[in-house]
């Protein structure tokens, strides 16, 4: 089974994670939502209550085959937090999967990492993004993978499991869920 980390904070945008999370659970996928915050609550930016699996600090320094950041608000706690940029840079550094949705691809630039690379977000961010694909809906560069919004979290949770799984396994998964 192929392993996720997903990073929740307060402000996090909820179809952006909870599509995605949900897809990659369906395919089989072992999701872990690690929180910022030790209590392992976060509040959407909708206001919608989420209970973590874990606390970040739980796994600090474990590797992933994906490491997930959902856009939203809750980016800049992402951001200032310096166990996230460990946790980037470490799955950076192992050549595991980096994927990032809406304003999050800027917790990739910060590490360095979009340099050079082909990518899209949320034209929220296109200022801090000035290579950005801004009119691609999910874009897949090396082991980097991007995506711009709530609006295609769907179509972006499908496209991990493809990544993660397989082609077929994305199909059967799209087809359950009558897309």
């Amino acid at each position: 089974m192929p392993t996720v980390l997903t990073l929740l904070a307060d402000g996090f945008e909820e179809i952006e994670t909870i599509a995605p999370v949900d897809l990659l659970r369906r395919a089989g996928a072992e999701v872990t939502i690690a929180s910022l915050a030790e209590n392992r609550h976060a509040t959407g930016r909708s206001g919608i209550v989420a209970h973590a699996d874990i606390a970040l600090s739980a796994v600090e320094g474990r590797l992933f085959d994906m490491l997930f950041i959902p856009g939203g608000p809750g980016v800049k706690a992402l951001r200032a937090d310096p166990r996230v940029r460990m946790s980037v840079d470490n799955h950076a550094a192992a050549g595991r999967w980096l994927a990032a949705i809406c304003a999050a691809p800027t917790v990739l630039q910060d590490a360095g990492l979009l340099t050079g690379k082909r990518y899209t977000a949320h034209f929220s961010v296109a200022r801090e993004l000035p290579d950005i694909l801004a009119n691609e809906r999910i874009v897949t560069d090396g082991r980097i993978t991007t995506s711009r919004g709530a609006g295609t979290a769907v179509e972006f949770g499908l496209h991990l499991v493809g990544l993660l799984t397989s082609p077929d396994k994305a199909v059967e998964v799209s087809k359950a869920i009558c897309l």
